[in-house]
């Protein structure tokens, strides 16, 4: 059982080798109940990795996953459904099912779970459409139709149209421009206070993350280096991190040269 003090999700010790590269190292993470974390590194540092850890997409070598204090790996598998059911996930590129109208795309969770009957969920899709800016005709639309903007939208209101209490944001402003992207993060920050849910998102958007940050972390190489507040990015005294949050050429981190 969560307390105010138990982390809603908690990472200790968490290793992953693919081969001979390790892409995490020692992983070390409190995500705060019902605030929202933004995981920052640059590519290939063990953002997407974490991620895929904590949902069971990747198994780890080593390390522990916590949830609300319980040990992830000794959940029995009706358990294990049961967390999944609660958590909900803003892909990087929408992956919408181009297949479907818009409207079986916000409620595909639903109607896959039998949770909701197809007539209802018309209704559902149209009313969470329209905490994301949406008009309800957009539900007869196929993603095909939408802008890029108008995707990511329909791809927000999916993560939420099941009231999760843990939501994953994989890097939620990429291929829009910076305006699009400042509306995206209102929605993102809207939705998740609705709800009141835990928040964790992974990005290299500075600007987006501390519009939708409370904390902010950084990994390096597998590990994290930094832990703090989002609104101090770029000031943080750590100069690994300033230099990422600053865009800088010169500093810490130096770019590997493939041999």
């Amino acid at each position: 059982m969560s307390t105010s003090t138990t982390p809603k999700i908690r990472l200790r010790g968490l290793q992953k080798s693919f081969g001979p590269k390790r892409v995490l190292d020692g992983v070390d993470l409190d995500v705060r109940a019902g605030h929202s974390m933004v995981l920052l590194g640059g590519s290939g540092s063990g953002k997407s990795v974490t991620i895929k850890c904590i949902l069971g997409l990747v198994t780890p070598d080593e390390g522990l996953i916590e949830v609300d204090g319980q040990d992830i790996s000794k959940l029995s598998r009706r358990d294990r459904t049961a967390l999944r059911d609660r958590i909900g996930m803003l892909f990087q590129n929408g992956a919408l099912f181009d297949s479907l109208p818009v409207w079986e795309n916000v409620c595909f969770k639903l109607l896959a779970q039998k949770r909701i009957t197809r007539a209802a969920a018309r209704d559902k899709a149209a009313e969470v459409l329209a905490q994301v800016g949406l008009a309800a005709s957009v539900g007869d639309l196929s993603p095909a139709e939408l802008s890029g903007g108008m995707q990511k939208r329909v791809a927000l209101a999916r993560a939420v149209a099941s009231a999760p209490d843990i939501i994953f944001f994989d890097e939620p402003t990429t291929g829009l421009d910076p305006i699009m992207g400042a509306v995206i993060d209102g929605l993102i920050v809207d939705c998740v206070e609705r709800l009141g849910a835990t928040a964790f998102s992974i990005t290299h958007d500075m600007a987006s993350a501390r519009r939708i940050g409370d904390d902010a972390a950084m990994i390096h190489k597998g590990r994290i280096v930094w832990t703090g507040s989002a609104e101090k990015l770029g000031e943080t005294g750590n100069a690994m991190v300033d230099q990422f949050a600053r865009g800088e050429r010169e500093g810490p981190i130096q770019m590997e040269l493939r041999k």
